[in-house]
């Protein structure tokens, strides 16, 4: 297979968003992790909902993680995104005019439904609008999650919870992120159907990575 082209940066803002059962602080934490494993210098900032219990998928039930990180000396979070993952509508709403101009949004496709739109105060699609301003992609997280665990004995419920480490195991193929330590904790944190579940997600989407033409370089 050909070697994919890189991109060489200097820094990268990061915003994990979703709903307060998406596990973005988790997502987060373990991204942060992986990147001072590998050298670099960040700083974080977690954005917990307005409501814990709020009701899936409004805006007051938004939960966010923001990472910046770089080779040199990174002293703020940041006040603009380089990128957003936004796993629902109302994630994206709640933080989209923050993303830089420009910027990349990614976003799980297969949550954005005509109910979840209006749930999160949308009265028409925004994504003809936000093409115009930002890189946007679409991945099918819930999808490829589901597809990634077809044969383990677990709930479709279960198996959704797995989602956000599929978007990790993107992002750290990206970013060119260490996985290794995500691993080792997940071991230390699950047992038997879930563990699997969760090294296996991990890897489905740092293997999406490598194979899908969404991206032109890593």
């Amino acid at each position: 297979m050909p070697t994919k082209p890189t991109k060489e940066i200097d820094s990268v803002a990061i915003r994990f968003t979703g709903d307060s059962r998406d596990g973005m602080q988790l997502t987060g934490t373990k991204f942060t992790e992986a990147t001072a494993l590998a050298g670099n210098d960040l700083s974080t900032l977690p954005d917990f909902p307005a409501e814990i219990r709020a009701p899936p998928g409004t805006l007051a039930g938004v939960s966010g993680f923001q990472i910046h990180f770089s080779s040199h000396d990174i002293r703020t979070p940041a006040d603009q995104p380089d990128v957003l993952v936004a796993f629902n509508p109302a994630a994206l709403r709640a933080n989209v005019e923050d993303l830089r101009p420009g910027g990349m949004l990614i976003l799980n496709g297969d949550a954005f439904h005509q109910k979840a739109l209006q749930r999160a105060g949308y009265e028409e699609d925004p994504l003809p609008v936000l093409r115009g301003r930002f890189q946007v992609v679409e991945i099918p997280f819930t999808r490829l999650n589901r597809e990634a665990l077809a044969d383990l004995n677990l709930s479709q419920r279960d198996a959704d919870r797995c989602k956000n480490f599929f978007a990790l195991g993107l992002m750290y193929w990206l970013y060119n992120r260490p996985v290794e330590s995500t691993l080792r904790w997940l071991e230390t944190r699950f047992k038997g159907a879930v563990l699997e579940a969760n090294v296996r997600v991990v890897k489905a989407g740092h293997a999406f990575g490598e194979t899908t033409e969404l991206f032109a370089a890593s």
